[in-house]
């Protein structure tokens, strides 16, 4: 499917691209040539198909949860760059304090 010169501005316009005249050239041929392919998806017959979200089944692969002891504070903040009592201290996100 060939795009005009205007069509290829149009898109590129929308996308907030500014293209040079070679671009233009390139990016219509391309353009194009991904159209094709689209009309071609659109040719194949799914009557009968099921829509999915994925092409294949997939399984979750998160381990299961299991109760297990905290570490204790003295070890969590042992690396913190600054702490008050057993808090993390972070500079104000809000304004001064």
């Amino acid at each position: 499917m060939k795009l005009s010169r205007e069509e290829v501005l149009h898109i590129a316009r929308l996308a907030r691209l500014g293209l040079d005249e070679a671009e233009v050239a390139r990016f219509g041929e391309q353009l194009g040539e991904l159209l094709e392919s689209f009309a071609v998806l659109q040719r194949v017959d799914t009557e009968g198909i099921i829509p999915t979200a994925h092409s294949i089944a997939l399984d979750n692969v998160v381990r299961s949860d299991e109760v297990a002891d905290s570490l204790p504070p003295d070890q969590v903040l042992a690396n913190a760059p600054r702490q008050e009592g057993n808090f993390f201290r972070v500079r104000p996100v809000l304004g001064d304090r």
